[in-house]
């Protein structure tokens, strides 16, 4: 197929991994502006008539195929594996293998634009932590938590793809916990009735609503915009605080007796929560938004009661 000049038509936007919660709610937001072709191995439903979508898995052969069709304006790459009970290697192989296979495509088909969305959870909750991080910290996420380890090698991986190819405008964005109509393991824990928390323990945590995220990527599509950036919400809170807004009866137990416990559910196929996570109830992991704020003209629209009552209406019945 012929490629079409950009002046008559739409720019078009690449969504890769558009058939999870937060891939549909990207797309929803942006089909409104861009032509968007959603890439997706899972069947994709309930989605705008008119949003292209390739059902094929971003590691094989077939992917370059979107990429050869039309000159494309961005990439939004959000197909990321979080799913703690996938084997390292399956995990490994998705994340890793095929970012690089998009990214090279971005290269080889000089796509001007790609954003790439991490996490704050790069950086690890730990007491020696600075009391809000810029993007310039070390990412020690991984130290106890291999499932993190993959996300920064990533997130590393892009870094090193934005030195070797300043001509493509990349974006790293690292939202704090995304909150709200999601699925997400923040979300599932607030949903508790009756959440463990730490005995002796009670953090700063930061939320964010879903849809603010999705503003963030809608502002780094914006040309000339590229780097590394903090995505945060709302000023940060106890954990207890947000514990009693939900109206939750929180249980405080031992670390050590927390751990054992959910080791065994953890074995036992019980729980969806690794051990490591117990971290994010216990240390502090906060991020200076302030560079995001200024560069991307990034405001989020959703206060903490507003996210705290979308976090009790549950997931989108997608």
């Amino acid at each position: 197929m012929t490629k079409r000049s950009r002046r008559r038509r739409k720019q078009r936007v690449v969504i890769t991994g558009i058939g999870g919660n937060f891939g549909r709610a990207v797309a929803r937001r942006l089909h409104r502006q861009y032509d968007v072709i959603g890439i997706d191995r899972r069947t994709v439903r309930h989605m705008p008539k008119d949003i292209e979508i390739e059902q094929v898995d971003i590691r094989r052969r077939r992917v370059e195929d979107v990429f050869r069709r039309e000159e494309l304006d961005a990439v939004v790459h959000l197909n990321i594996m979080h799913d703690p009970r996938t084997q390292q290697e399956e995990h490994h192989q998705f994340n890793i293998v095929g970012t690089q296979k998009v990214f090279r495509l971005c290269a080889e088909h000089r796509v001007p634009k790609v954003v790439v969305l991490s996490s704050a959870d790069v950086y690890g909750p730990d007491p020696r932590n600075d009391q809000f991080l810029s993007e310039e910290a070390a990412l020690m996420g991984g130290q106890n938590f291999e499932a993190i380890r993959d996300l920064i090698a990533l997130d590393m991986f892009c870094n090193t793809f934005f030195w070797r190819h300043p001509e493509i405008e990349t974006v790293i964005l690292r939202p704090v916990h995304i909150v709200g109509r999601v699925n997400n393991a923040p979300s599932k824990y607030l949903r508790l009735q009756k959440p463990p928390t730490i005995m002796g323990f009670d953090p700063m945590v930061q939320l964010i609503h879903v849809e603010d995220v999705v503003t963030a990527v809608e502002r780094a599509l914006t040309p000339g915009i590229r780097g590394v950036f903090n995505i945060a919400g709302p000023s940060p809170v106890p954990l207890s605080y947000v514990l009693n807004e939900l109206e939750r009866s929180p249980r405080p137990l031992p670390e050590p007796m927390l751990k054992s416990m959910l080791k065994t559910a953890w074995t036992l196929k019980l729980s969806d929560w690794p051990v490591p996570e117990l971290d994010h109830i216990k240390y502090v992991c906060m991020v200076d938004d302030s560079l995001a704020r200024e560069m991307l003209g990034f405001e989020h629209s959703h206060g903490l009661n507003q996210i705290l009552r979308d976090v009790q209406k549950g997931p989108e019945p997608w």
